[in-house]
């Protein structure tokens, strides 16, 4: 999940637009959660005996890494321990994510989080989620009300664990956070631009929000390879998600009524959003497709101030509601701030651009969202799987699908709005035409795929659609150009590289394929630097300065490895260009990777060369450095947002950002007082699983499955995590047997 941002501290003008905000004292001088105190502490006899019958149904057993293995009679039962083994390996994150998807997150974190709730709760009200509870079929409140009995009986018998705000779940709360992606739609609205509105005041955009920064690529990979191109006959799947570290929990949940699903579950929702059961497995990566759009409105404003906006040749009113945003103050206390906000058909109003205020049209659709997210984990083939898709309620994902019949597909997210192609929906178009709006949903088959391809294999890594299944793959001029906006990205060739240097893959060599060190980025743009160094004129000081540099990395591979000097001088290299040609590259309307080869000067390249090398004598004593010396892997304690130094133990990461093409992914920086690259995100949970009568699978969770320093399963899986070491899944109970650490009943 997104942080706070760091520009959201100057709240001292407490004025909303349209008149000054009501701040009233609601717990001054009361500890960080106990504002809804009342409600917590409140358990009826019938709530407490039907959490201790769920307790009473439920098995957890811990294998020798620490990962839970639930089981339970039905699935409410599941659901249940699922969410209570959870809470035992990190409540903290839990609460974290509800804090942030409720719009709560300002009760623990203070004023700073204020613009970050506002903007949830401009699309996700939880007076309207608990009227979309009690609507919900019988089957799914029965889930959603297990998943609360299981974290409050966790709070019940862990009197130890002091929630920072949340002290009870209420059954209707998943449906606030019922997609399992790592950053939301809503993260679309930029908070700068929302506080300049509402807060009334100019708020510069950061150079994040500006697209200045080398910020790490957010995404994943995902590869399906069907039986003709595997050694067995059978298929395999390639589950590589990139997100920040310890941002699932790697889970086993089962149910006599027939659930059975493995893989990595977002804290706190009571679905695997990545994994596999006995039949099917999914691997979802972030699309690039264009399914948010902004659209400029007219406001005029009447007698009296009534606002209304112009929508063809009529004038309609604007939708006004009043938020309430409380925020933990400094004392310990809780204040409220109450926000004037404004609405038209299209969406929330989000920020203001040309006189024109901006709506925000964006899928709002959590009931059939969690449905989805749940059902998909249910499927036994690939036409079930399509039968949930159709919900429509992916808005965010790609699929790459593959099933014990030998199936694969590569899917687009299937909430994709019907528009007039006409418009350029990248940007914001005219809200008071009625030909800018959307017009029902694309239907599935009407959409880029590529389903059992000839080729033999799909992929996805957060690239454009177009070359997802080589010559098999769908043809950009066949589509709206709405479809993609991502473009190409230098994991795409290596994808590529990797899926067509063999036919015969075992799990064995797609691991390998997964980790494989050649960093396509590098490989098209170091020869430009090359050649602007031999161009050079002897009698230019650069010539002899930049000799051993260039000498090294004429002579590299380009490929990553711990001991590779070559690697430090690259990405240090890299970065560089990154910082000198990025807003150039914005402004022309291109990707960083295609200005630098293309656009970037001599003088730019053999300027970064001497700014890295540089770096790397400033803080390493000399440019020779190996890369594992400065990439590494650090977990010192539970806490969400890590500090990290130099001096405590640490191991070296090979493989570097997604950036320079390597599908494994270490996205990682210096941070105040280090010298050396420390990891917040890349590959997290990642397997490899085979589709045969029997199903086999292999994987790694960075670091570890717990969230607690003092666990043995804290930081024991970091050495097959950096090395690339895929541990077996104990799927079946008797790949679980001599493998048990621990086997108890919730609550004891």
């Amino acid at each position: 999940m997104s942080h706070a941002h760091a520009q959201n501290s100057e709240l001292s003008r407490r004025r909303v637009l349209g008149g000054a905000a009501g701040l009233a004292v609601a717990a001054a001088g009361l500890p960080s959660g106990t504002a809804f105190a009342a409600s917590a502490s409140a358990s009826t006899p019938a709530e407490e005996a039907r959490r201790r019958g769920h307790a009473a149904r439920v098995t957890i057993t811990r294998d020798d890494w620490g990962v839970s293995h639930i089981a339970g009679e039905t699935d409410a039962d599941a659901v249940f321990g699922m969410m209570y083994a959870q809470a035992e390996d990190d409540f903290d994150r839990i609460e974290r994510n509800y804090l942030v998807a409720l719009g709560r997150l300002a009760e623990a974190e203070g004023e700073s989080a204020i613009w970050q709730d506002l903007r949830q709760r401009l699309f996700l009200d939880p007076e309207a989620l608990k009227k979309d509870y009690a609507k919900c079929p019988a089957w799914l409140r029965t889930l959603m009300r297990a998943w609360a009995d299981g974290l409050n009986y966790y709070l019940a018998t862990h009197p130890e664990v002091r929630p920072r705000v949340l002290d009870r779940f209420e059954p209707w709360m998943p449906l606030s956070f019922s997609e399992g992606s790592i950053g939301g739609d809503i993260e679309s609205v930029l908070l700068s631009r929302l506080e300049s509105f509402y807060g009334e005041r100019d708020v510069p955009m950061t150079g994040e929000e500006r697209g200045l920064l080398p910020r790490e690529p957010t995404g994943s990979n995902g590869i399906a390879i069907a039986p003709s191109h595997t050694r067995d006959g059978h298929a395999l799947l390639l589950i590589n998600p990139h997100t920040s570290f310890f941002f699932r929990a790697e889970q086993h949940v089962t149910s006599r009524a027939g659930l059975n699903v493995y893989g990595a579950a977002t804290w706190g929702q009571f679905f695997i959003y990545q994994g596999f059961n006995a039949h099917t497995g999914w691997m979802h990566t972030t699309s690039g497709v264009d399914n948010i759009d902004e659209f400029a409105e007219t406001v005029v404003t009447g007698a009296g101030g009534a606002r209304s906006y112009r929508y063809g040749d009529e004038l309609r009113p604007v939708t006004t509601k009043t938020i309430t945003v409380s925020f933990r103050t400094e004392t310990g206390g809780l204040e409220e701030r109450d926000f004037t906000t404004y609405a038209t058909h299209h969406g929330p109003i989000v920020r203001e651009a040309d006189g024109k205020w901006i709506a925000c049209a964006l899928m709002n659709k959590p009931v059939d969202a969690l449905k989805q997210s749940f059902l998909r984990t249910t499927t036994r083939d690939y036409a079930q799987y399509l039968k949930v898709a159709g919900l429509k309620a992916n808005s965010s994902n790609n699929t790459l699908f593959a099933d014990s019949k030998g199936e694969i597909a590569f899917l687009m997210p299937q909430f994709m709005p019907v528009r007039d192609d006409r418009f350029n929906h990248l940007k914001p178009v005219d809200g008071s035409d009625p030909a800018t709006d959307w017009r029902g949903l694309h239907s599935l088959a009407d959409m880029p795929q590529a389903v059992n391809p000839k080729n033999g294999w799909a992929f996805n890594t957060n690239n454009w659609p177009w070359t997802a299944a080589g010559a098999d793959s769908p043809h950009a001029a066949d589509y709206p150009r709405y479809f993609d906006r991502a473009g190409e990205n230098p994991r795409g060739p290596q994808a590529v590289r990797v899926l067509t240097a063999r036919d015969d893959f075992t799990p064995r060599t797609l691991i390998e394929a997964a980790f494989d060190p050649y960093l396509t980025a590098f490989a098209r743009l170091v020869p430009g630097l090359v050649a602007a160094w031999d161009q050079l004129s002897w009698h230019d000081g650069r010539k002899a300065k930049l000799a051993g540099p260039i000498r090294l990395l004429r002579d590299w591979n380009y490929r990553w490895a711990a001991e590779s000097t070559a690697t430090s001088v690259a990405v240090f290299w890299g970065e560089d260009m990154w910082a000198l040609t990025s807003q150039a590259a914005a402004e022309a309307g291109m990707s960083v990777w295609d200005y630098v080869a293309d656009r970037a000067t001599d003088a730019q390249r053999l300027g970064a060369l001497g700014t890295a090398t540089g770096r790397l004598r400033r803080d390493f004593g000399g440019w020779r450095v190996p890369w594992g010396e400065i990439n590494r892997y650090q977990r010192n304690d539970g806490a969400i947002v890590q500090e990290f130094n130099d001096a405590k133990p640490s191991i070296p990461v090979p493989f570097t950002s997604a950036r320079w093409g390597s599908l494994a992914s270490f996205g990682a920086k210096a941070y105040p007082g280090t010298k050396r690259y420390y990891g917040t995100s890349g590959n997290s949970f990642v397997a490899v699983v085979e589709f045969g009568p029997r199903l086999r699978a292999w994987a790694v969770t960075a670091g570890g499955v717990s969230g607690h320093p003092d666990s043995p399963h804290f930081d024991d899986q970091a050495e097959r995590y950096a090395s690339g070491d895929l541990r077996p899944v104990y799927f079946y109970p008797d790949d679980l047997k001599g493998h048990v650490e621990r086997k108890y009943r919730p609550g004891r």
